[in-house]
């Protein structure tokens, strides 16, 4: 498995651990992971700490450049605000773990510019259905149903 995708599961199981939803993600500039982060909704009491905006927010203040050298790598397809702050910071390629679980803005990420690979990664699938079923109420909070 490819590392970086692995570290996004390793947030994602830790964020599943506290007790908040398992989706987590990691930014990496020329081979180094600069930021990680996990759902962190429940957590928090957070209205926007998605997986892929806490990896934003712990990468810290960067350069539009660096922003512009990054691989997002998110383990569930990430959702409109997710995808707004990719394409407002530039970053030019994301890695979703999956998208069987929940539908994100691919095609509008993939209509900005932006390269778009979808794993169908196994681990990832299982994480998500199994915490779906677990935990439908925090999910269908979560995705706004």
């Amino acid at each position: 498995m490819d590392i970086y995708m692995q570290a996004a599961i390793d947030e994602a199981e830790l964020g599943r651990a506290e007790g908040g939803i398992p989706i987590g993600s990691v930014l990496v500039h020329h081979g180094k992971i600069i930021g990680r982060g996990h759902n962190r909704r429940v957590q928090n009491g957070s209205a926007i700490l998605h997986g892929e905006m806490d990896a934003l927010e712990n990468a810290g203040r960067q350069p539009a450049q660096i922003y512009r050298e990054c691989v997002l790598y998110t383990t569930l397809s990430p959702c409109p605000m997710c995808s707004g702050a990719v394409v407002l910071y530039g970053i030019p390629r994301v890695v979703i773990g999956e998208n069987r679980s929940f539908m994100g803005e691919e095609e509008w990420l993939r209509s900005r510019g932006v390269e778009v690979e979808v794993l169908e990664d196994r681990s990832c699938i299982r994480i998500m259905s199994n915490f779906i079923a677990e935990h439908p109420e925090l999910w269908n909070e979560d995705i706004g149903v």
